[in-house]
């Protein structure tokens, strides 16, 4: 929440009504009184009902993009990897996350992509005409599934509105949940003869981008995604259904009207720093201040849900989310790249920027804390979110021939996924402002949880300031915390601190206690913060 002089005031009122000890306070030109600038109130109203979240929310995604699934999560020939190619260090780190779902094949990818050439026992390598990349194929459907087995996630599967048909999506359901007919024969010549009951399916990717082969105009989307819904549904009637939608009423609300009848989810993509042409390293400051825009993503889909009378029966599926966008100069394409094309060479090469380690510091862990923060706020609405992706490019889990790094994100999405309590409780923050200008942010964000039992809490704090300590006052039920509770904290020696191949452990979460004094604790700066209160 951002404060205004009234509510300043109101809170030191507030303060001052629970015996809240003196804050130091500073005067503005006007003579009011204001909050210093790391200091906030959480109130945890412990007599609202609370409610459960999907733990979907802590969902992945992976696509066919650099070295995401060959040489990442896939490396048949690797010291590291399974007899069948999975990189079993990879898949040790997707069980840390608790990985829930993960989606694939893309992405963009997915729109030049035809699922029969990743199936079988011969199998031709096809080139891609979105990233300029020969796909071998090795990769394909009977392998993601089987990793998902292996990691203990839901597989989730975008399909081809690109260049594919609606036939093709139906084959494709077939293939992995029918139990007799022609593809369900071809699964299980191919080595399976259970059906893989994948649940979630996709309807395309970000159609309404020109960037993206076989793009639609709002008008032709609608009646496509109606089509393609009956053809899935008639090859399984029980699959789990999302199509590809954005903020933009324009695109929305015609999908809606024409196909929302079928729909479960409807997909959002956001990256808030672009960088696909041009790559830069902002500073922190740059960073945390997107730290709010997940919740103002979400806050207007829900607007547009509303307007549609979609909303309780069709859920926001946050499909691809990361603060940084993919550095991608030049692509993506929507033809095969001639042969000796010796610009686009040039760029694929540039892809590699995506692996410098410093681009991935505290910020990025903290942004993804107020994104899981503002998803979990929403979770009635909001029932699953995938980084994009899980492995590689700008992903938490960083692979190399010799191991894996585990970034600031990775454990920010550890944390959350594990130490979190099943439910979401009623909670209200009120906090100073963070970073001037026409629209500063909160300098205190938190989402509180608890068990079934109503009695078990973990609140997760998060202060944002760079450099200074947060004094924030915790409020449950009628009482002002007080006490040493368990915690768990992540920060860093500075607000730019990352880990790599040399210093992988540089930032790890530190199990703690942290002391309350008449509801008050001291937050480090720039860090995230999860306390367990009985």
């Amino acid at each position: 929440m951002k404060m205004t002089n009234t509510t300043i005031l109101s809170l030191a009122l507030l303060m001052a009504g629970l015996g809240i000890p003196n804050f130091a306070t500073a005067k503005d030109k006007q003579g009011v009184e204001s909050l210093p600038a790391a200091q906030g109130l959480v109130t945890i109203d412990t007599a609202a009902p609370s409610k459960l979240y999907s733990p979907m929310i802590f969902g992945g995604f992976i696509e066919h993009f650099n070295d995401q699934i060959y040489g990442g999560l896939f490396e048949p020939g690797s010291p590291l990897a399974d007899e069948r190619g999975f990189r079993k260090d990879v898949i040790a780190a997707m069980k840390e996350l608790k990985l829930s779902v993960v989606r694939w094949p893309g992405g963009c990818f997915v729109s030049g992509y035809h699922w029969k050439d990743g199936v079988g026992k011969v199998r031709k390598p096809v080139p891609d005409p979105v990233w300029g990349a020969t796909d071998p194929n090795t990769f394909g459907t009977d392998e993601f599934i089987e990793w998902c087995r292996l990691v203990g996630c839901e597989p989730y599967i975008c399909t081809n509105a690109g260049n594919g048909t609606p036939e093709e999506m139906k084959e494709w359901v077939e293939y992995c949940n029918a139990t007799e007919g022609e593809y369900a024969q071809q699964r299980i010549a191919n080595g399976h003869e259970k059906p893989f009951k994948v649940k979630f399916w996709s309807i395309g990717n970000e159609n309404y981008g020109p960037w993206e082969i076989g793009r639609k105009d709002a008008d032709e989307w609608g009646p496509l995604v109606d089509q393609c819904a009956k053809l899935m549904r008639a090859a399984d009637p029980d699959i789990t259904l999302v199509a590809a939608a954005t903020k933009k009423e324009e695109w929305s609300l015609p999908l809606l009207a024409a196909a929302g009848k079928h729909l479960e989810y409807v997909a959002l993509h956001e990256y808030w720093f672009g960088f696909q042409s041009r790559n830069m390293t902002p500073p922190y400051k740059d960073c945390i201040m997107r730290s709010e825009g997940p919740e103002n993503t979400i806050v207007t889909m829900l607007g547009i849900l509303d307007k549609a009378g979609c909303r309780g029966r069709v859920r926001i599926a946050f499909d691809e989310w990361n603060l940084r966008g993919w550095h991608h100069p030049g692509f993506p394409r929507k033809k095969p790249l001639e042969a000796g094309d010796a610009e686009a060479a040039e760029f694929i090469a540039k892809r590699d920027i995506n692996k410098i380690h410093s681009q991935y510091t505290v910020a990025d862990a903290l942004f993804s804390a107020s994104f899981f923060n503002s998803s979990l706020r929403h979770c009635v609405d909001v029932g699953m979110t995938n980084i994009a992706p899980i492995v590689n490019t700008r992903g938490p889990l960083f692979v190399h021939p010799e191991g894996i790094v585990r970034r600031t994100t990775f454990h920010t999405m550890a944390m959350y996924a594990n130490l979190l309590e099943s439910r979401v409780g009623k909670c209200a923050v009120d906090a100073s402002q963070y970073g001037g200008g026409k629209n500063p942010i909160a300098v205190i964000d938190a989402v509180a949880t608890v068990d079934e039992s109503g009695k078990k809490w973990s609140v997760a704090l998060v202060n944002r300031h760079p450099d200074q300590t947060a004094d924030c006052t915790v409020k449950l039920g009628e009482r002002l915390l007080d006490g040493t509770f368990d915690a768990t904290i992540l920060d860093g020696d500075s607000p730019d601190a990352f880990n790599d191949v040399e210093h992988p452990n540089r930032i790890v979460p530190q199990k703690t206690q942290l002391k309350f004094e008449n509801g008050v604790v001291k937050l480090p700066p720039h860090s995230l913060a999860i306390i367990h209160i009985q």
